[in-house]
């Protein structure tokens, strides 16, 4: 329970805030952000005021900002958190694409795909398509690109437009050493008290390369009761068991219900099968009650429909509902 209570508390899930958008997303560790909508519905979930304007207007002015990052997905971070945390991933996630190409590709043949690639889309916004067409597999392993608006958000989903990150950020001055510190105070100021291999599935940086990271940091340690190691940040706490819990709304493929964070229970796991399956790879948004994952949603005319996985008493039922209300102006006056 005690870990559950601390993940929804770095989450913002206990107690929105009132923090801009940027400090928002360095606090949770980035929002898993494959469909667009998702951002929108994890900040309204996060913030004490928010529109769904803000984050657009966000996204337009480069205050925060979306590229291949952690797992080699799409994340939505901060514009000051970009660089360190693709400086941090990128050999892991280069390596990771060698050994996906069985040998038959270099290091250096790669590099040079990706220079002749980088001349090609200089100065321009390409699509997704056009990047692919000159033969560099996937494109985000060796480039550093960000997607750009107006693709990638509420508006207009399809996230296919791209700019160099140098063009659209400024250029990289982040080192691996200090981006692999960064990644692995944003996991515990987000998820923790963790393991290293929490950190691990999480950003996918294999253990071995962030062991001496955490072992130069100064962090509280902790004892799960399975034995294992706990990390932390030295400067966080945990809230109390009577600490309130409201219900919470959670859109697809949410980071706290992922098997990095698995220890927390936030998700039941009779109930795992019924968000995550091979038939639905978007998985499904669910929403919480207690701090558990209670049942789906989906967003239709004027309504928020639930599909719960268990029954719900009527006190949570009647808060969902109410919740569901604050949660509509989202999806006003725009289409699926």
């Amino acid at each position: 329970m005690e870990l559950r209570l601390a993940l929804l508390a770095r989450q913002l899930l206990l107690e929105p805030a009132p923090a801009s958008i940027p400090r928002a997303l360095e606090q949770i560790g980035g929002i898993q952000n494959q469909y667009a909508p998702n951002g929108y519905l994890r900040l309204r979930s996060c913030l004490r005021r928010f529109e769904r304007d803000d984050l657009t207007r966000a996204l337009e002015q480069q205050t925060v900002v979306q590229g291949t990052l952690m797992r080699g997905t799409i994340h939505l971070v901060s514009a000051a958190d970009y660089w360190p945390l693709a400086a941090g991933i990128r050999r892991a996630r280069r390596e990771w694409s060698l050994r996906l190409s069985q040998g038959k590709v270099t290091a250096r043949e790669m590099e040079s795909r990706a220079a002749r690639a980088r001349s090609t889309i200089a100065g321009q916004v390409a699509t997704d398509r056009e990047i692919r067409s000159i033969g560099l597999g996937d494109p985000n392993l060796w480039l550093d690109l960000v997607r750009v608006p107006p693709s990638g958000t509420w508006e207009r989903r399809r996230a296919n437009l791209y700019r160099l990150a140098d063009e659209w950020l400024g250029p990289n001055r982040a080192a691996e050493d200090a981006g692999l510190e960064l990644l692995v105070r944003r996991y515990l100021g987000g998820f923790g008290p963790a393991t290293i291999q929490d950190i691990s599935s999480w950003s996918g940086v294999p253990v071995a390369t962030l062991t001496p990271v955490v072992g130069r940091l100064k962090l509280r340690r902790y004892r799960s009761e399975t034995g294992d190691l706990l990390y932390d940040l030295a400067r966080l706490t945990i809230p109390a068991a009577s600490t309130p819990v409201p219900v919470r709304y959670l859109p697809t493929w949410d980071a706290i219900l992922l098997v990095h964070a698995r220890r927390t229970a936030v998700l039941p796991e009779p109930f795992r099968k019924l968000v995550f399956h091979t038939k639905n790879p978007q998985s499904v948004p669910t929403f919480m009650v207690d701090g558990q994952v209670a049942g789906a949603w989906k967003a239709e005319p004027g309504r928020i429909t639930l599909l719960p996985f268990r029954p719900l008493a009527r006190g949570g039922r009647r808060e969902l509902e109410e919740e569901a209300e604050r949660l509509l102006p989202l999806f006003a006056a725009t289409a699926a």
